[in-house]
């Protein structure tokens, strides 16, 4: 993200996020606030032309992507809640709606985001006639001059107790030893000081690196990774699946459920007749305490 502005791809993830609830069925991610937090000329001329979400050999691929990764999220997030977690984390938030959805009651959720970001979506939140909870605690941190944990435990996060996190669309976008340095400080939080650690822990998603994607796959990812690094945003950090699960398990998260594309369309896109699907560049992890 370019200093002093907000994150143009929160905004594409969440024209995104509607568009897959206009044009997709079944929904695998339903998301009622995704057409009102997009702004009203956004989301009329998603209406008008959904068509131009169809476009592209890359487009509905990514759209899949997108809903899959916010389901396996709150998927495993309701798992977490069921488990005691009263604490939701949703790091690089962008315009993600949970938050004004939730149905746990009891559940605080803290939103960490770049304060311009942040700002810019506290008045799409407005617009949009979205009201914000008192479960809901904003959270800004710049990365240059801020520590995360000092942020976690200065708006309230309670480091006794385990926390659950997200951290979606964040780390292609980020060098890989800041990835891991950023997930080893949120193991601590994620187990909490004196309650063992059930149902903390962490999802999110990451990028393999492009040369093991098959040729026709690659291809299409360099088309995106072309489209971010026009806005400002390039493509950092790539995994490989194996390390990344070795460097979990040293970090302190003890059970690492890593999804690759044949995993999360078997779990989510299984006998569609649209065929929408995921590829195999993204792929999403729950690693818990």
């Amino acid at each position: 993200m370019l200093e002093g502005r907000h994150s143009h791809t929160a905004q594409r993830v969440a024209l995104r996020r509607a568009a897959h609830r206009l044009l997709d069925r079944p929904l695998v991610h339903d998301d009622p606030l995704a057409l009102r937090i997009i702004g009203p000329a956004d989301a009329d001329a998603l209406r008008e032309h959904p068509e131009n979400f169809e476009r592209g050999p890359i487009s509905p691929f990514l759209r899949a992507f997108l809903a899959a990764r916010s389901r396996i999220a709150e998927d495993a997030l309701a798992s977490a809640v069921g488990a005691g977690v009263k604490q939701y984390v949703v790091m690089g938030a962008g315009l993600d709606t949970f938050a004004y959805r939730n149905p746990f009651p009891g559940l605080r959720v803290f939103e960490v985001d770049h304060p311009a970001t942040q700002a810019w979506k506290r008045e799409r939140l407005a617009g949009g006639s979205i009201d914000v909870p008192d479960s809901v605690t904003f959270a800004p941190i710049d990365f240059e001059t801020q520590r995360l944990t000092d942020v976690l435990r200065e708006v309230g996060v309670d480091a006794s107790q385990p926390a659950f996190f997200s951290w979606l669309g964040v780390t292609p976008y980020l060098e890989t030893a800041t990835t891991l340095s950023t997930l080893g400080e949120l193991a601590p939080f994620a187990k909490g000081q004196r309650a063992g650690g059930a149902g903390g822990g962490v999802v999110f998603d990451y990028s393999v690196p492009p040369e093991s994607l098959p040729l026709i796959q690659r291809a299409a990812f360099e088309m995106l990774a072309k489209r971010v690094r026009d806005a400002g945003e390039p493509f950092r950090g790539f995994f490989d699946p194996a390390a990344l699960g070795a460097s979990l398990r040293t970090l302190g998260f003890a059970h690492v459920t890593d999804l690759g594309g044949d995993e999360i369309n078997a779990r989510l896109f299984a006998d569609r007749s649209d065929r929408l699907r995921v590829g195999s560049a993204g792929r999403i992890v729950i690693a818990r305490v």
